[in-house]
């Protein structure tokens, strides 16, 4: 069987693999075979995550250091000797609006900064050093050596109020995708990004009863939250896919936030 055609066999490393829709989607992989390496900070899950699955392992870090996402990538090389598949689900967000009028301040700048610096920055300081491992490998009778899947939010066109900062960094991040797409495509790797919608997540979780019931009855159709494992399947679906290319797609039930 051709690599790529199928997630068995195949090395993926995912961030923020030890909640939410990452580890949905180490979930997904390890059962159908893939080897994973689950990267999250040293305060996360992560290490309990991996024990409960076959084919995992933990490996901590803050995405967004250079070095220690290099240190990653050394022992992800020293375990499974290749990279084939790097999924970014690591993220955080902030609700905060530009200008607080009963306050009289403005957005703090360094909450916009390390909204940007964790979801824009550390999503591309994990992509530029895996490509370094991915195009090594051997390539299947496509030229394929390696696949990138990359999370936004329906946030990056329909961004709310109080969301100005995660909004930006999430379209950065589908911005990113055909460029990037067009930079290492010639070293057979594809770039694809996924828009989640209103999934059933620990963060979503932390919104009262009410919010959620509100934002329930915005998805058209199936009017409820998504499933963390419905993204971990589109996620199988781009590394299945080999026509997938510089793709953004929403995953949102039709969801459009007004």
């Amino acid at each position: 069987m051709s690599k790529f055609t199928s997630l068995k066999g195949l090395v993926s490393l995912v961030s923020g693999g030890a909640s939410g829709l990452g580890r949905a989607t180490v979930e997904r992989f390890t059962k159908q075979g893939a080897r994973v390496v689950l990267c999250d900070l040293p305060s996360s899950d992560g290490e309990k995550v991996a024990k409960q699955m076959d084919n995992c392992m933990f490996l901590p870090a803050d995405i967004t250091s250079e070095k220690e996402v290099k240190e990653v990538l050394r022992a992800t090389m020293e375990n499974y000797k290749c990279l084939d598949v790097l999924v970014n689900c690591a993220g955080i967000g902030v609700a905060r609006k530009t200008y607080s009028i009963q306050k009289n301040l403005p957005h703090p700048l360094d909450e916009f900064e390390r909204v940007l610096k964790v979801n824009t920055l550390g999503t591309f300081n994990m992509i530029r050093q895996a490509v370094i491992l991915m195009a090594q490998n051997e390539p299947n009778e496509d030229k394929a050596r390696g696949v990138i899947i990359n999370t936004s939010s329906v946030a990056a066109f329909d961004g709310q109020m109080g969301q100005v900062a995660y909004a930006a960094s999430k379209a950065a991040i589908a911005g990113m995708t055909l460029p990037l797409a067009r930079d290492i495509g010639e070293f057979g790797i594809r770039v694809c990004t996924i828009c989640p919608g209103v999934f059933d997540t620990p963060l979503l979780a932390a919104l009262p009863q009410k919010a959620i019931d509100a934002l329930t009855k915005t998805v058209v159709f199936p009017q409820r939250l998504g499933k963390p494992d419905e993204f971990a399947q589109m996620c199988q679906t781009v590394v299945e896919n080999p026509y997938l290319n510089g793709e953004t797609i929403r995953l949102d039930g039709a969801l459009r936030m007004v």
